[in-house]
């Protein structure tokens, strides 16, 4: 029986459903492909510090605009956060470059275990889905562009409620899309503070913590935290 660990008692798992950006794709691919380009060699310096200013201003912009209730899709998001990220570091005015960036954001590189994390679990019989705060278009042209289509049952936006996470209603879409009950899902998200609102949803999770960061200090906390995906399988009871 596929099992995993959650408050203390072994659950069954049916499904699994991981976050897209942080945690299937890595965020950081697009300035560091840019970066090795000639005719962006002015990335070559500052691209780690445009890449994580460009990721945190993304995610504040979402938060923020989840609490006005002022919702724009996440590829509007995407790209303010990348104007704020531009001008940190002095490069505002190469339109090149910006479009350069965004449209090799269309085309992120995964994690080098996705793809063979995301077949044992179809192999293994799960359902695999995304749930992302990514808007349609993004997450079907990064699917796409990895080949990682035939490995997943849905790609779920928050589009279809129209808030960013952490809000309650998007993962909702998981039982509503999926048919599984919350304790047999398990969540998957590179962000803590994700990890932290689906366990308080009801979800079994795993944070993937690559950064060794320390965990957040919110309501839920994540049932597992891993280095990275390949564990996952193990989680799903594989």
């Amino acid at each position: 029986m596929p099992s995993c660990r959650q408050g203390g008692q072994t659950i069954t798992i049916s499904t699994c459903v991981f976050d897209a950006y942080g945690t299937l794709f890595d965020v950081s691919a697009a300035a560091r492909r840019a970066a090795t380009e000639p005719e962006f060699a002015a990335l070559s310096g500052v691209w780690p510090a445009l890449a994580e200013d460009w990721r945190r201003k993304q995610l504040e912009y979402s938060w923020l605009r989840a609490v006005t209730g002022d919702h724009v899709d996440f590829w509007q998001v995407t790209q303010d956060g990348l104007d704020w990220a531009l001008a940190a570091a002095g490069l505002t005015g190469d339109t090149a470059l910006r479009q350069r960036l965004l449209d090799l954001y269309r085309e992120l590189d995964t994690y080098p275990e996705v793809p063979a994390m995301l077949a044992a679990l179809k192999s293994g019989g799960r359902q695999v889905a995304i749930l992302s705060n990514g808007a349609p278009e993004m997450l079907a042209d990064a699917v796409a562009s990895a080949g990682i289509g035939d490995r997943l049952d849905a790609v779920l936006s928050v589009e279809a409620v129209g808030v960013f996470k952490p809000s309650a209603r998007v993962y909702d879409l998981v039982g509503a899309r999926l048919g599984c009950a919350r304790k047999a899902v398990l969540f998957v998200s590179s962000n803590g503070w994700d990890a932290c609102a689906a366990a308080g949803y009801g979800f079994a999770t795993a944070w993937v913590n690559r950064a060794g960061a320390p965990p957040d200090r919110l309501g839920g906390a994540p049932d597992h935290v891993l280095d990275d995906l390949s564990g996952i399988p193990a989680l799903a009871g594989l």
